[in-house]
């Protein structure tokens, strides 16, 4: 099915968030008729209908689909958040319909050329820095997915001179058909959504998708001390792999020799630049760096581009970004480390004693490799949210003494504000994701940084 095989068709949008809505607009835009359908009763269509452009007509369905409906669908289009092995789901699969995400969609509507970015860790940071070296060589650029940008907004808009910088979660990877990025990388792989793709072989299955219809003429960057993305890349890669390393030599890619990012290329080594140019900090952030070098050396970007920016670039926000120094205290938000292994590069980050707060949502991860991480630095370990008591089990098997339980994030962050010294870190990185206390990452570290800033006018 092509997308001009939708004119006048009626195509079922899943989820009422914004990765619906923007599927809703691009469909309409198309001449499709979309549904707009969400099994939460209790939304209001009203201000369902004051997040779409003017001019966007849909049918809405909430709560129960019509039978009617269901039987009318051509196409599904799947938001990210709906798991894809429902028995919702599999009805439309065994009646043959076609199932497509948000990503599909775009990449189905959109033109020129396409970078697409996934990983367990560093998708964020790798696409920011990545989309503004791009757009420093080349002008306008898009950057989408799973960043908060809807791809399927830009997509109308694109031009065969476009260039899309997708940053693309397993879930999204998951109801991909053709997407084809020009250059595709895969940060890393370690044990994250395993409430959702239940083993480790099927979330890897899906991060390699950003690679499966690349050709041999394209290029994948991977990671070569990961062994999910090494034995990927040796294996089955489709596409030219180029590989960066922070922990050894490589004869062929990027790699990190003491504190110079260099590039092993025809037996010749070049150096780029000394870690300590860039604005970033941790090791996690080196390997971010080294892939976005890689990805847009394979888009044609002159080197001094890349490197100009790379020494200008900040962290993102919420990932262990320096928010302030409040009476000698170093106060850093790492919000977005919503699994261990994100959490580990956190306090790895860290070069003094940390006060750290820990604990949220469970999504059945193991906490062990990331306390073993903690090195002594963490003289507090302050626990919220429903793992809490899991991680706090997990912190004292492995001999960590000083643990806090706090009913709130407010209690958690005053805990803090008591224990850390001058001299001392407090670091945000929590190893969980914020459900079950807030919506999103980005609103518990917002409150975060307020509660930090506060602090001002208290001295």
């Amino acid at each position: 099915m092509d997308v001009k095989d939708l004119q006048d068709k009626k195509v079922l949008v899943v989820g009422a968030g914004i990765s619906g809505v923007g599927a809703v607009q691009a469909l309409c835009h198309i001449g499709a008729r979309p549904v707009l359908f969400d099994a939460n009763a209790a939304l209001d269509p009203e201000k369902i209908w004051q997040k779409f452009a003017p001019g966007v007509t849909a049918e809405m369905a909430f709560g129960e689909l019509p039978k009617t409906l269901e039987e009318e669908t051509t196409l599904v289009v799947l938001s990210p958040g709906v798991p894809t092995d429902t028995a919702f789901v599999n009805g439309f699969r065994e009646r043959n319909v076609p199932i497509w995400g948000e990503i599909e969609l775009a990449y189905r509507i959109g033109k020129g050329r396409v970078i697409g970015i996934t990983g367990t860790n560093g998708k964020t940071t790798t696409t920011s820095l990545v989309g503004e070296i791009m757009a420093a060589h080349c002008g306008t650029v898009d950057v989408v997915g799973n960043i908060g940008n809807p791809y399927t907004v830009t997509a109308l808009n694109t031009t065969e001179q476009s260039v899309t910088v997708a940053e693309i979660s397993s879930f999204q990877l998951e109801t991909i058909e053709k997407f084809t990025p020009q250059v595709s990388a895969i940060l890393n792989i370690t044990p994250d959504h395993l409430n959702r793709h239940h083993t480790m072989e099927n979330y890897a299955a899906a991060k390699e998708a950003v690679a499966r219809n690349q050709t041999a003429e394209q290029v994948c960057v991977l990671n070569y001390e990961n062994e999910y993305t090494r034995d990927f890349g040796e294996k089955r890669c489709p596409a030219r792999v180029v590989w960066f390393s922070s922990a050894r030599r490589l004869a062929d890619g990027f790699y990190l020799d003491g504190e110079e990012i260099c590039r092993a290329a025809d037996g010749e080594t070049t150096r780029l630049m000394n870690i300590h140019d860039m604005n970033l900090v941790g090791i996690c952030n080196v390997e971010n760096v080294m892939a976005a070098i890689a990805i847009t050396q394979a888009m044609g970007v002159p080197t001094e581009t890349i490197l100009s920016v790379v020494r200008q670039f900040k962290a993102v926000e919420h990932r262990i970004e320096f928010v302030a120094t409040k009476r000698g205290v170093d106060y850093y938000n790492d919000s977005k480390g919503t699994n261990p292994d994100a959490a580990i590069q956190g306090i790895r980050a860290m070069d003094r004693p940390t006060v750290l707060i820990g604990g949220g949502y469970d999504k059945q991860s193991e906490y062990d490799e990331w306390i073993e991480a903690f090195d002594g630095k963490v003289k507090c370990l302050v626990l919220i949210g429903q793992t809490r008591e899991k991680i706090a089990d997990c912190a004292r098997k492995h001999g960590v003494q000083n643990i806090v339980l706090a009913d709130s994030f407010e209690e958690a962050f005053a805990i803090c504000v008591s224990e850390a010294k001058s001299g001392d870190a407090v670091l945000l990185s929590p190893a969980c994701a914020s459900w079950g206390m807030f919506p999103n990452y980005e609103v518990r570290g917002k409150l975060f940084k307020e509660l930090v800033n506060r602090l001002e006018d208290a001295e």
